[in-house]
């Protein structure tokens, strides 16, 4: 059974509302703390030529007598400055780029240390996704992988953690409590301005360098390029959505960050094949990463999915990957991934 923790004090119903007010005031002063500290790490620009370098950013072969890293068909990039790398990155050879960043796992010994037991099970992880998109690097995709949990820091915030969507609950830059509201941290260890401003240097600004320079490599090579954000989460989530969630939700920031009417297009596509449900651009439009990168008048697309996990896994723990589920939905994700590289 999935494990909820659920504020109490000795108040009652008083206590109740008293210690959600106090977490989501702990929240709104976290936030405040990133936004302050990010004034020392401005946004990544859009396809940044130069990857930035930070501590444990990614190491590249230099290139014989040249000034850019030489690309090698269905190459592997791995960060070597740390065990485990912040990031993998499998350079492929379509102008295709598959992002999952909430797949990593790892909470790194001086964080956890800090940290509740209901945190170390990293239960918000989009559980399996790579597995799930093994074949983006048969198709010819490039696939960025990180290895640390979202909890560590989430790649797919604005480095200022401005609220992506304004009047609603949602999870920060560094995260303070669980999807339940289970808090992250012990009492007295939530992260400080200066802890912000350390993870966001040395985990997100990596990524987020390797996701611009391979944007701009594919659209060096092609003359366009199509990022796929892949994101999961479990079908019942009452802080963010009522009900179930449809199967299959494509955001493309309303039609900004794409195309004119791929998700529309993507959304048809699954309710053609049957058996599952769909809609484009509903409770979840794309999170940063989409709406930052996605520039469809300088040749680049970006689409989120938002798979629901009970359609490849079971979403209690031990987040069981489910060959069967998994194998009836991989070829249509395959399918909408290649229609979505042909709509431009």
């Amino acid at each position: 059974m999935r494990e909820r923790r659920t504020l109490r004090t000795d108040g009652g119903a008083d206590g109740l509302r008293r210690g959600q007010h106090e977490s989501g005031a702990r929240r709104r002063a976290l936030r405040r703390a990133a936004a302050r500290a990010s004034a020392q790490c401005p946004p990544v620009e859009r396809f940044a030529r130069t990857i930035p370098r930070p501590a444990a950013a990614c190491t590249m072969e230099p290139p014989a007598g040249r000034g850019a890293p030489h690309h090698q068909r269905g190459r592997t990039i791995m960060n070597t400055a740390s065990q485990p790398p912040v990031f993998t990155l499998h350079r492929g050879t379509l102008p295709l780029l598959v992002s999952i960043p909430h797949a990593g796992t790892h909470l790194p010994d001086d964080i956890a240390a800090t940290m509740t037991p209901v945190a170390r099970h990293v239960d918000d992880c989009d559980w399996h996704l790579e597995r799930l998109y093994d074949f983006a690097k048969t198709l010819g995709a490039s696939v960025l992988v990180p290895s640390h949990a979202r909890y560590v820091v989430d790649l797919n915030r604005p480095p200022d953690d401005a609220n992506l969507y304004p009047g609603q609950d949602t999870t920060g830059l560094v995260p303070v409590d669980t999807f339940d509201r289970a808090p992250l941290y012990a009492h007295g260890h939530e992260p400080t301005v200066t802890e912000i401003a350390r993870r966001r240097e040395r985990y997100w600004a990596p990524y987020h360098g390797a996701l611009a320079g391979e944007l701009q490599r594919l659209k060096d090579a092609h003359g366009r390029a199509l990022l796929w954000e892949a994101h999961s989460i479990r079908s019942h989530v009452p802080r963010f959505f009522d009900g179930r969630l449809p199967d299959f939700n494509f955001g493309t920031s309303s039609g900004a960050s794409a195309a004119p009417g791929l998700a529309d297009k993507l959304a048809a596509l699954v309710d053609r094949h049957g058996g599952y449900t769909a809609i484009a651009n509903g409770r979840f439009k794309g999170g940063y990463i989409t709406r930052h990168y996605g520039a469809p008048e300088q040749g680049v697309q970006a689409v989120q999915l938002e798979l629901v996990q009970a359609t490849y896994m079971d979403e209690t723990r031990p987040y069981s990957y489910d060959e069967t589920r998994a194998r009836r939905i991989a070829p249509l994700l395959e399918a909408l991934v290649s229609a979505a590289l042909e709509h431009h």
